[in-house]
């Protein structure tokens, strides 16, 4: 194949290598991915443990008690037994305890105890063996004690613990998660069925997109060994990749079909399609990972796992599609369009609503600007009052049987649903001078003014050296009287007592404490964050466009668009709007990872779009275009592609809003909600405006940044006769 044309830039060169050498692009591509199943089968993926995740003081202590050699503990579990119409408790826990001791694969129960207020009484059992599979052998003692609800209807009688709600996050949540990543594949099969209104150029992106996946995950296996994996990583790299996947392909595919609609042959199509839009996909693939990247800084487990895994899947797709997609399309020619679906697949549609909307805009781009500003900052102002939280067990199907058990639990019991752990490390914790702390701490416990609750049990390793010393507090969870009650045991009774051991090491961890350091933790880093990725994506925008204005306007935009989405997280979710149709129950703030992990993913996805829809628009400016009709021809020419992706995007991440967790209601609407809102308000309206007004300005670039290298965003024009008889598609617009 004769190279006719200046071929600029890496993605040129590398979409014209695959093309003349398409049977080794593709047999290359499916090698690659293969060979990262093949590696992921024989290494394994490294998970992370108790060992690699916790912040602070409670996560060095979890790290202490890891390392102790604590004999396993079973799975526990309560039945609690409380008044209703009835106050005798005394038989039903006398049945309860008669007939757990029957079941199968029950142990240890324990004698009842009855609750400060005297209504309630609760039993605690285990239930045998490995308590990481112990959901699957805890359905017994729950059909029991239902028996016995059933006999007592004047009681209320109901179990919880770790293996029953383990059971019901496994039937609830993962199976929720399984079902998500079943129906994204078929749901943006749908959506590319519609846009393209043909067979083969509807499945291309999602295959391509599905294999970057696999690829992904492959080498995920290899990347755990520096970034332990989290069990959600998975679900994440698949939506993900799926988004971005789709994207790229739907940039690339549809730029070479418009240029084969303008009638220029097919090399030349394809390398105009690779030297435009696939450089947007390079630039953009990179401004994602820089993003992803930004929550390493948070040195959190979960965080660092989403970022290597985001990353890897970003990184899959940007390779796929400037190899082996070049490859299939060379190859495929104008079969692309192949199996064409009556009714859908029809002339290239001009978007007439968006075109219509974009007159509209340009003519009066100042009032269309403070519309669009004003529009954006009512959507962010319940922003101001954004206030985080830790997950709480209601967050998981507030109405399920387990989890109101766990609250009534809590409400009667305290230090068995929000208990505290001082963990006491030390030569030996069988010594008497422990033995008469541990007698000071009970005394401390004891005037605490309830604010820590007895009883204190202690837990002592076979070695001798390491104790832990469980103690409840007030409140729930992490409400404002747990985080008061733990200020008190850690900076007061604690100091006090076991911190006066010579050479000991005392630690305070537990559920609260977890939420505290991890609050802590985030804001430490959170500065970090924003300024890794609000850094970097100037400069690679600086870099990409030779603007400073174009620059600090993609980053202001965006910024916008995460600040809306914060705003309206705020109204849903901490305000307690819509409660009945999305399924949840406000805890009065939003969870304390979903600002930091979306600003990420939002900077990225929004980045995704700025850059191929300002791409665009520079192309026109290097043609000699004024600013007005190079944006009037930029945007119109790539609205109907970047309504397509954003659907396919929208849809996906509405899907995350069915799923019973509160945090993944709040992460699909968020990414849904943001990711049209960016679309549509900020693309179509908000940045065509602001660059009209700009003018001239947006190209603006100091003289001491004139050596920035130089970077083609179109080759040579070259006049072409357009064929009456060439169709294409209309995505949807």
């Amino acid at each position: 194949m004769e190279n006719r044309e200046d071929v600029k830039g890496i993605a040129a060169r590398v979409a014209i290598w695959s093309a003349r050498h398409r049977a080794l692009a593709i047999a290359g591509w499916i090698a690659f991915v293969i060979a990262t199943v093949v590696l992921s089968a024989q290494i394994g993926t490294r998970q992370a443990d108790e060992g690699t995740a916790g912040h602070g003081d409670s996560g060095d202590a979890d790290r202490i008690v890891a390392a102790a050699g604590f004999p396993e503990q079973p799975a526990g579990e309560m039945v609690l037994i409380q008044n209703r119409a009835g106050t005798n408790r005394v038989a039903a826990a006398e049945e309860v305890t008669r007939v757990l001791g029957t079941v199968r694969d029950v142990t240890g129960v324990q004698p009842p105890i009855d609750s400060a207020d005297g209504r309630s009484t609760l039993i605690t059992f285990s239930v045998t063996g490995d308590p990481g599979t112990a959901e699957e052998r805890v359905g017994p003692a729950l059909e029991a004690v239902a028996r016995v609800q059933s006999a007592h209807p004047d009681l209320y009688i109901a179990e919880a613990g770790g293996a029953s709600a383990d059971q019901l996050v496994s039937e609830e949540l993962e199976g929720g998660l399984n079902r998500l990543g079943m129906l994204s594949i078929p749901v943006t099969l749908g959506i590319l069925l519609v846009a393209f209104g043909a067979v083969v150029a509807s499945f291309l992106p999602v295959l391509l997109a599905i294999m970057s996946v696999v690829a992904a995950i492959g080498l995920m296996a290899a990347a755990s060994r520096f970034a332990p994996a989290v069990d959600e990583t998975t679900h994440v790299m698949l939506l993900i990749g799926l988004a971005v996947g789709v994207d790229y392909c739907l940039f690339y595919i549809r730029r070479e079909r418009d240029e084969r609609r303008r009638g220029v042959d097919p090399h030349r199509a394809l390398m105009i399609a690779a030297q435009t839009s696939g450089r947007s996909v390079w630039v953009s693939g990179l401004t994602v990972m820089i993003a992803m990247a930004g929550m390493f800084f948070t040195q959190d487990v979960v965080f660092v796992s989403f970022a290597a895994g985001t990353i890897l899947v970003v990184a899959t797709a940007v390779l796929g599609s400037l190899t082996v997609l070049p490859a299939l399309l060379s190859a495929l020619g104008d079969r692309v369009d192949a199996i064409k679906i009556p009714g859908l697949y029809r002339r290239d549609s001009a978007g007439r609503v968006w075109n219509a909307l974009l007159r509209v805009v340009l003519a009066k781009p100042l009032l269309s600007a403070i519309v669009a500003v004003a529009a954006l900052a009512a959507l962010a102002f319940p922003a101001l009052d954004l206030k985080t939280r830790g997950q709480a067990i209601q967050d998981i199907s507030p109405d399920a049987p387990v989890v109101q058990t766990f609250l009534a639990i809590g409400e009667a019991f305290p230090s068995k649903t929000t208990p505290a752990q001082v963990v006491v490390r030390d030569d030996s914790v069988r010594s008497a001078e422990f033995e008469r702390t541990l007698t000071a701490f009970k005394a401390a416990v004891a005037g605490s003014g309830g604010k820590l609750v007895e009883p204190v049990d202690v837990e002592i390793n076979p070695a001798g050296t390491v104790a832990v010393v469980s103690v409840g507090l007030a409140g729930k969870e992490s409400d404002d009287v747990a985080v008061d009650a733990l200020k008190l045991l850690r900076e007061r009774v604690v100091p006090d007592t076991f911190g006066r051991i010579g050479g000991a090491t005392a630690l305070v961890t537990g559920s609260t404490a977890g939420g505290v350091d991890y609050n802590e933790q985030l804001a430490k880093t959170l500065p970090l964050v924003f300024a890794f990725v609000l850094g970097l994506a100037f400069v690679l925008l600086l870099v990409s466009f030779r603007s400073v204005v174009v620059a600090v306007t993609g980053l202001v935009l965006n910024l916008l668009s995460v600040a809306a989405c914060y705003g309206m997280l705020v109204y849903v979710f901490q305000y307690g709007h819509f409660e009945e149709q999305l399924g949840f129950v406000s805890g009065g703030g939003i969870t304390n990872w979903i600002p930091m992990f979306l600003f990420v993913i939002l900077f990225g996805l929004s980045m995704d779009y700025h850059v191929f829809v300002v791409s665009r628009i520079r192309e026109g400016h290097d043609r000699g275009l004024s600013t007005r009709d190079a944006v009037r021809e930029g945007i119109g020419r790539t609205a109907g592609v970047i309504t397509s992706a954003a659907v396919v995007m929208v849809a996906v991440f509405a899907l995350f809003a069915t799923l019973p967790l509160t945090a993944t209601k709040e992460l699909g609407v968020g990414l849904a909600a943001a990711v049209l809102l960016d679309a549509t308000l900020i693309r179509a309206v908000l940045l065509p405006s602001v660059m009209t007004l700009l003018g001239r300005a947006n190209w603006w670039l100091p003289k001491w940044l004139g050596r920035l290298p130089e970077i083609a965003h179109e080759p040579p024009a070259q006049d072409v006769p357009v064929r009456p008889d060439d169709r294409e598609p209309a995505l949807i617009s």
